[in-house]
């Protein structure tokens, strides 16, 4: 078995909206040229740096924070600004407001700085500082707590939130690390994993399957909130068929041993 590296602590966001008919997730195609799951049908997400925890330093640049530990806060922060980066959606409010800036502000200020930030140019801190926002760490559900199994290569510590769009930020791919973006329902993305159309990771799969049992954004938070996020770090197995990954029954994912394919 190759030798174990340690977990990475990330952090991802499956934004909400109501659609037509089913609930709606916001979700991006990654770059084929991209290390980590190339190709694949992903949530907004990466790793927790270090300007996220100078911004945890920071208590006048965020709010809802109050009752969560450093690391906590560090995990939302983080999943706020790759959500920005790479979507251009911000979940902020003007400090001192009690509602979020709405989607006019929020394509300004991604039309002015998004770019210099994903070229590391400009620092989240400095553009939050700037134009007199707080993160609204408090629109974040906890959700989910996947860690990569042990024996790979890189590993993440992700923790997985759920929030509501805010009215009218659409959202757009980067070009960058992403090359496509849709809003999609659970229920069709989990279609499209089956039917070849989408590249699916076995923890996508599982937390789309989840949230399509919710039928409208007001359930899917109702239902986290009540939720107790259970950790999952699957351990694989290779059998004569295949592969199997075993996670916790009581993580909530209907079920505890999948079949992930044919072995390579």
């Amino acid at each position: 078995m190759p030798e174990t590296s340690a977990s990475r602590p990330a952090s991802t966001i499956l934004l909400l909206r109501d659609g037509a008919k089913e609930i709606e997730v916001f979700m991006m195609v990654r770059h084929h040229q991209i290390e980590f799951n190339s190709g694949a049908l992903v949530f907004p997400g990466g790793s927790v740096d270090a300007g996220d925890n100078e911004i945890v330093a920071r208590a006048d640049l965020y709010s809802g924070g109050e009752g969560l530990s450093e690391s906590d806060r560090g995990f939302r922060i983080a999943a706020i600004r790759e959500t920005f980066e790479e979507s251009g959606i911000l979940l902020a409010r003007a400090k001192g407001a009690g509602t979020p800036i709405d989607a006019k502000r929020a394509g300004e200020i991604a039309d002015k700085h998004r770019v210099a930030l994903n070229e590391h140019k400009i620092s989240f801190l400095s553009i939050l500082a700037d134009n007199g926002l707080q993160l609204a760490l408090d629109t974040l559900v906890p959700y989910a707590h996947w860690i990569t199994p042990e024996g790979m290569p890189k590993r993440f510590d992700t923790w997985f939130f759920l929030a509501a769009a805010p009215p009218d930020q659409l959202g757009a791919h980067d070009g960058r690390e992403s090359t496509d973006s849709i809003w999609v329902s659970p229920r069709e993305a989990v279609e499209g994993g089956e039917s070849g159309r989408f590249k699916l990771p076995f923890p996508t799969t599982r937390n789309l399957i989840r949230l399509a049992k919710q039928g409208s954004v007001g359930a899917a938070l109702e239902h986290a909130r009540g939720m107790s996020v259970v950790t999952v770090m699957p351990v694989m197995t290779k059998t004569e068929t295949g592969r199997q990954l075993r996670i916790p029954r009581e993580a909530g994912y209907d079920g505890e041993v999948f079949e992930v394919g044919a072995v390579g």
